[in-house]
């Protein structure tokens, strides 16, 4: 009877851990990115707390004060300028302004006589219908923006009530985070010190991870739009705002923005902007990386490069944009638990 009872109470506990999480899953990125604000300003809660004489309460508020004044405002205001962007290059690609027939044209007719002779224009099959081709994928790819700019202003409201619980759930995280991780810890089927190590480390991994990633990013980003603010390539906070997500990639990086470009430039003729764009692609733009990553991250905490990209990758193809988070994550304790297991294994006395 004993066993059975015990098999009832695991049994009921199954099914109250899925229904909890069927009943929160609506607000799984507002939990997430709660984690994530917690994780990353947890050290200047625990120094405010130190230096309130123990008001974890107060040092949350203060905290959380924080995080609105650096990550929520900010990207307030890029989401709003990066939406007016969009807005305008769908009305200057509706109205005609934006003509990738004629950009083609001026790169063709910007090379070498011998690569005319090789590629003759008048020669392709049906230029017309080329140009048709183009103009017809550059209005769905518009009318597609549109939709999404559209969509944005009209679930505004689920934003807000998505960032308010954000909000609200990182006040208790703060306030209260070392509890709820001593529960949890407690609750974990594996001995204590397993799993406090299973967490120390997982939380050095993801936040060391997560903080020199975001700060790569921005930090490219901010370069790469100035860069092309300066050269004249408009709209330049767009192409700033796409560097800084392929920042995100390793193997990939800024590259994949500003080689493309540099090479459009060289070819038309804008010899000093495209010369410009290659040396701070090089040696500003592409050593930020090299320089800041193993500052924030160090060496201990740091992931393999290899493992980064292909847990991102998975990630935003499993979870969208949120799987910039988890995918990396997974993949932290993913390191965490086989680390543990490897030593483990090692030790003599393991029978």
């Amino acid at each position: 009877m004993p066993a059975l009872e015990e098999k009832g109470f695991f049994g009921l506990l199954i099914i109250a851990s899925l229904l909890f999480l069927a009943i929160v899953l609506p607000f799984s990125g507002a939990i997430l990115w709660a984690l994530v604000a917690t994780m990353m300003f947890q050290p200047l809660q625990d120094a405010l707390t130190r230096a309130l004489g123990g008001r974890a309460g107060a040092a949350a508020g203060i905290t959380l004060l924080a995080i609105v004044a650096t990550v929520i405002v900010p990207a307030a205001l890029l989401g709003f300028a990066i939406t007016n962007e969009l807005i305008a290059l769908v009305e200057e690609v509706r109205s005609g302004g934006f003509d990738p027939i004629g950009a083609f044209q001026r790169f063709y007719a910007a090379q070498p006589s011998w690569v005319r002779r090789a590629v003759d224009i008048d020669s392709l099959t049906n230029a017309r219908a080329a140009q048709q081709w183009l103009a017809s994928n550059f209005a769905s790819s518009a009318q597609a923006i549109a939709t999404r700019v559209l969509d944005f202003g009209t679930s505004a409201f689920g934003y807000v009530v998505s960032l308010g619980v954000m909000l609200y759930l990182c006040f208790f995280m703060l306030s209260d985070g070392r509890r709820i991780m001593a529960m949890v810890e407690t609750a974990m089927p594996l001995r204590l010190d397993q799993g406090r190590e299973v967490f120390a480390r997982f939380l050095s991994v993801v936040r060391a991870t997560i903080k020199g990633s975001l700060i790569v990013a921005i930090v490219q980003g901010t370069m790469g739009g100035a860069v092309f603010w300066f050269v004249g390539v408009e709209p330049s906070l767009l192409w700033g705002v796409a560097m800084g997500f392929m920042s995100l990639l390793p193997a990939v990086g800024t590259g994949i923005v500003w080689v493309p470009v540099a090479i459009y430039l060289l070819a038309t003729g804008a010899m000093w902007q495209g010369a410009f764009v290659v040396f701070c692609g090089l040696f500003v733009i592409g050593m930020v990386d090299n320089l800041l990553r193993p500052v924030l991250v160090g060496r201990e905490a740091r992931m393999p490069d290899y493992l980064v990209f292909l847990s991102t990758l998975g990630g935003l193809q499993l979870f969208g944009f949120n799987g910039f988070i988890l995918g990396p994550a997974a993949a932290a304790l993913f390191l965490s638990v086989w680390e543990i297991h490897v030593r483990e294994r090692g030790r003599p006395d393991a029978a």
